[in-house]
Formats: C-alpha cells, sequence, structure tokens
C-alpha cells in the first residue's frame, strides 16, 4: 500500500489537502483537508442587518453573488419582508447567468486540464481539427486558419514556460484523447475566456460590478426605472450627456441589450459546450462508472417562478435517499445539522452531536499541524463541519439538481438530459459518476440559460405595463422591527445548496451560520466514521501512476469544491502576502 498526498489542490477556489490511500491499482480510503479558517460568521456578529449581505457575499467571488443573495433572502425572512415582482425577476437573471457562467468556466478551465494533454494537442493537423469541429457543430470558427492559430498559440505559450494551460503530466496513460481532440477542446477553452465576458457586462449592467454584485437591497434590488430616458446618465463631469456604453438596464434599450446577451450565451452552450462535452463523454465512456457518492443527493431549489413565500421553483427541490433516484423526498432547513468531531472546532455540545445551524457556533479550535501523511480520520483533519441530512451525508450540486428533476419529470432537465445521453449512448445510471456530474452541468446549463431568455421577457413586459417598482424598502426603519427575529434562506449555487441562517436581536446581527454546497461535497467523517461525498467517491478510484495522481484530481474536480465558500477566510493579524509551500515528500518547494 502506498500514501499519496495532493497539497494544495489546484484549479479550486481555496486551499484544498486531499491524502489517498492506493492499494492494488486504486484508492481504499481518502481524507479532504480544507486548511483555511471559517471567519465570515464571527465577522458579522454585532453588524446591521441590512448590510449582513454585502460582507456575507465575499464568502466567495466565484460564484458570483451566491452568498449575498441567499443573505439579503435571510434578512428579508426574519424582518418579513416582500419584494416587488421585478426584484424576484432582477435576482433570478443574476443568478441564472451567473450558474451558466461558472458551470461552462468549470469545464474549460477548472477541468479540461485533467482530460486534455496538451503536448499531444501540439501534434494535431489543424484541417483534421477542423473537419471534427464541422462534424459535431456548425460553430464558425472550424476553420482551418482558426484551428492553425490556436495550435501555434498554445505552442507559444509552452515554450514559454508555466501556464494556465500547462500539461505537467503529459503522457499520462489516464489521457485518451486523440491530438485533433485536445487542440479542438483547448481552442474552445480559449473562446469561452472571451465568452464570458459578455455574461459579466450582463452582471455589470444588473449589478453594478463583477464579481460581488452590488445591488441587492433587502427589499429588492436598487436599480433606478428609466424615468430619466432610455440611457443612463454619464458619472464623468456631463450628467446631461447620456452615457451610450452603460445604458440603464431597465430601458428598452439596455433590456434588448440583456436579450442580446443572453443569446449569445445559449448558441455557446448549444453549439460549443454541449457538442465538447459529448465528445469527451465518447472518449472517456470508463467514467460513467467511476466516483459515484454516497447515493443522497439534495437540493432546495431555486429561482422563484411567483411572488409567494413558498413559490415553485424553477430549478427543483428535493432529496434522493438510498441510490433510489426514482422517488423524490422533501426537505426540511429543520433537518440539516453539524458536526465538529472531526474538524478544528470547539463546541458546547458533545462534539459529535448535530447541532442545527440557527443555534450553530464557530468557534476555531485548531491543535495540529499538518506534517505529510499524518492525517487521521480518528483525529481532527479539516476546517469544514461534517453537514449531514437527518444524519445522512448529501451530495449535493449538478448533478443532485438533474437526478431529482429527472425523478420529479422536469421536461426543462428531462429533454435536454435525454438528448445528451441518447447522444452518448448511455442510460441514466451513468449518472452518479465523474462524467455524470460532468454531463449534469451541461444539461443543466442549457436549461437555465433558456429560462432566462424568458426572464427578459417577463421584465419588459412588467415595465411596459407601467410596473417599475423594484424595491419596498417600508421595513428600512430599525424601530419597525420586533426585538428579536430569526430568519433563513434556502436556494441553489453553481456548486450545490446554499443555505444561511441568521438571528437578529437589539436590531443587530446577534448569530450567524452558512452550509454551503461545498461544506456538503467536503463535509469530513462523522461520529460514526461516515464518509463525506467527496472522501466516498475518491475511495475505488483507478490511479495508473502514483506518483502522477490524475485520476485523483478528475474525482475532486468532478465537484468543483470551493473551500473558500465551505471555509470563510478571514485573519486580522496578517500584514502581507500570502506564502504557500507545495510539500513533496524529501523535498518543500
Amino acid at each position: 500500500m502506498s500514501h499519496l498526498v495532493v497539497d494544495p489542490v489546484t484549479r479550486v477556489n481555496g486551499q484544498l489537502r486531499v491524502e489517498v490511500d492506493i492499494a492494488d491499482g486504486a484508492v481504499t480510503d481518502a481524507l479532504a483537508s480544507a486548511t483555511m479558517f471559517r471567519g465570515l460568521e464571527t465577522v458579522l456578529r454585532g453588524r446591521d442587518p441590512r448590510e449582513a449581505w454585502l460582507l456575507a457575499a465575499r464568502i466567495c467571488g466565484s460564484c458570483t453573488g451566491v452568498h449575498g443573495l441567499a443573505s439579503v433572502r435571510a434578512v428579508e425572512r426574519a424582518l418579513r419582508v416582500r419584494i416587488p415582482t421585478n426584484a424576484r425577476i432582477l435576482r433570478n437573471l443574476l443568478a441564472s447567468t451567473g450558474l451558466v457562467r461558472d458551470h461552462v468556466l468549470s469545464f474549460y478551465q477548472a477541468g479540461l486540464p485533467d482530460w486534455v494533454d496538451v503536448e499531444q494537442a501540439l501534434a494535431a493537423d489543424p484541417a483534421a481539427t477542423a473537419r471534427l469541429g464541422r462534424s459535431i457543430s456548425d460553430w464558425p470558427t472550424s476553420t482551418t486558419a482558426a484551428m492553425t492559430a490556436a495550435r501555434d498559440r498554445f505552442a507559444a505559450a509552452a515554450a514559454s514556460g508555466p501556464g494556465p494551460f500547462a500539461s505537467p503530466w503529459s503522457g499520462h496513460p489516464a489521457y485518451g484523447l486523440s491530438p485533433e481532440q485536445s487542440l479542438l477542446l483547448l481552442a474552445h477553452a480559449v473562446e469561452a475566456l472571451d465568452w464570458q465576458r459578455q455574461l459579466m457586462r450582463l452582471h455589470a449592467l444588473l449589478g453594478g460590478k463583477d464579481p460581488h454584485p452590488q445591488t441587492y437591497l433587502v427589499g429588492g434590488m436598487a436599480l433606478a426605472p428609466p424615468w430619466g430616458g432610455p440611457t443612463a446618465r454619464s458619472n464623468r463631469g456631463h450628467p446631461e450627456v447620456p452615457d451610450r456604453n452603460a445604458p440603464n438596464p431597465l430601458s428598452s434599450e439596455g433590456l434588448a441589450l440583456l436579450d442580446t446577451i443572453i443569446g449569445a450565451a445559449a448558441t455557446f452552450v448549444d453549439k460549443v459546450y454541449l457538442p465538447d462535452v459529448r465528445l469527451l463523454a465518447g472518449a472517456y465512456p470508463e467514467w460513467g462508472s467511476i466516483g459515484a457518492g454516497p447515493g443522497n443527493y439534495l437540493s432546495w431549489g431555486d429561482m422563484p417562478e411567483s411572488d409567494e413565500p413558498d413559490a415553485p421553483r424553477y430549478l427543483p427541490a428535493g432529496r434522493l435517499v438510498g441510490g433510489n433516484l426514482a422517488r423524490v423526498n422533501g426537505t426540511d432547513p429543520d433537518a440539516v445539522g453539524e458536526s465538529v468531531i472531526h474538524a478544528w472546532y470547539t463546541d458546547d455540545v458533545d462534539p459529535g452531536d448535530l447541532r442545527l445551524p440557527a443555534n450553530g457556533q464557530t468557534t476555531p479550535a485548531f491543535d495540529a499541524p499538518l506534517p505529510l501523511g499524518e492525517l487521521s480520520p480518528g483525529g481532527r483533519y479539516t476546517w469544514v463541519k461534517a453537514a449531514r441530512y437527518d444524519g445522512q451525508p448529501m451530495e449535493t450540486g449538478p448533478l443532485a439538481r438533474v437526478l431529482i428533476g429527472y425523478a420529479d419529470g422536469r421536461d426543462a432537465l428531462t429533454t435536454p438530459l435525454g438528448d445528451l445521453l441518447t447522444a452518448i449512448g448511455g442510460g441514466v445510471d451513468v449518472l452518479p459518476s465523474v462524467l455524470g456530474r460532468t454531463l449534469a452541468r451541461a444539461v443543466e446549463a442549457q436549461a437555465v440559460i433558456r429560462r432566462a431568455d424568458s426572464w427578459v421577457w417577463e421584465l419588459r413586459s412588467n415595465l411596459a405595463t407601467g410596473d417599475v417598482a423594484v424595491a419596498d424598502i417600508t421595513s428600512w426603519d430599525p424601530e419597525s422591527w420586533p426585538d428579536g427575529a430569526d430568519g433563513w434562506s434556502v436556494g441553489e449555487g453553481p456548486r450545490g445548496s446554499v443555505a444561511h441562517w441568521v438571528g437578529i436581536a437589539n436590531k443587530v446581527v446577534e448569530r450567524y451560520q452558512v452550509v454551503d454546497g461545498s461544506t456538503w461535497n467536503l463535509s469530513p467523517r462523522d461520529v460514526l466514521g461516515t464518509r463525506g461525498p467527496v472522501e466516498t467517491a475518491l475511495a475505488g478510484t483507478p490511479v495508473a501512476d502514483p506518483t502522477r495522481p490524475l485520476e485523483v484530481l478528475r474525482v475532486v474536480h468532478s465537484f468543483n469544491p470551493c473551500p473558500a465558500c465551505a471555509v470563510h477566510v478571514f485573519d486580522p493579524r496578517a500584514t502581507g502576502p500570502l506564502d504557500i509551500r507545495v510539500r513533496t515528500r524529501g523535498a518543500t518547494r
């Protein structure tokens, strides 16, 4: 048996360490350690509830706005605030387009180096690559000239030294793409970087900036109706001159721009992202049976379709339990509990007990260094608490949502899922896997971007009939608040389920807790020794070369984990840049 340490795991948002035992060419046991302190929940104590979302949003900027939206919803529930219809639609537009952007970039930027050998791509024939591209899609950049330029670009990057598309494990036996397939995917990865700029423009229009939208507001959205004309006023010292580069997003001009951006995003998803996912799935069918999680799936649902407190949501809510992919169970935030028995925290209850997040504590108690190979499943080894639903670990994220939507008969998800499975010649049984998580992101991206387009039309219709309200701030006076109030919100982000709990007393935040999608997926063992989803998925993973654990990274990256969300960074003593050292056996560099 050999023991392997991957520290840090790269291409994740935050610091993550994984240790695995390998015997007979496969992982037999695994530990996932988030090596950064959760602190944002303590920062929020004593703050004005109306500003809590602005700080909570800084938990992470990759799934931009996810925690800000969850926080403002939790405070609104506590203070019994109802938001206007237009505010709900605007929030849905920010959330939906952010989800699609994250899914596309997680495929091309975070995940693709696990599947593509860059050096092999340099040997591709550009003409053959262009023919391959035209055989899977009518995307216009599938030309010999474009593929030649892409190959030359990557050759120059490889000659210049390490970079974002470096391939340190070139020639690894787990790589299975042809040179032409590799070059095509890499060329599209560069196009995806340019594509995302348009969705960033949408977020800047609706959110004021990207990342971290600034227009969320307890009571709705801080956007001005287009009373002053079709465009926003310039802030360059000439208030009388409209700024044609920044139209008011609620004007006819602004809505047309939103519609154009979403349409272009949908075209890229249909003609580039989905065909590339099909290509990858066809080259790696064996990964449809590798990396299954615990068999339990959770989604709170999100993107409400009406203004009622418990309105139906476009992203489905429910649970699948024990590997049963046909029966959808209900959800209840009060069924969530967290244990700190294997995390670096103290608690005034038995650390093996599950504490409700509404009464949660965040009291750090780091008591050991992290020497190589010395994490122990019997001790504390991570800053992530063990999140459980009715005592069970739950996988969250796009795979959970797609499986729940499939079991619930949601046409918006079942139709693109069926098309994709037919194209790769597989069935639903391939979904609980590394490949399944990749497929689920593509299916969800297509379904969500199509719905986003119709939300723009709903917004246009409301504004045209004179319904211009985007906020209701009648509750902003703290004198109107009760002496104490508790609130929570449950929803979904690109990486999984997001829940915030807030307790308000004496007009300020008294308690705050967050259980994010990566809290669920990166959960350590609980008091019974039950692994969390990532640790479970790693067990049984084949490893062809223990000195180059490419397969381990494939499993971890399939969850698109975000330790920054699971463990929120805050160090009041920091005085300078962070010094990161990568430790390998016998060396530090």
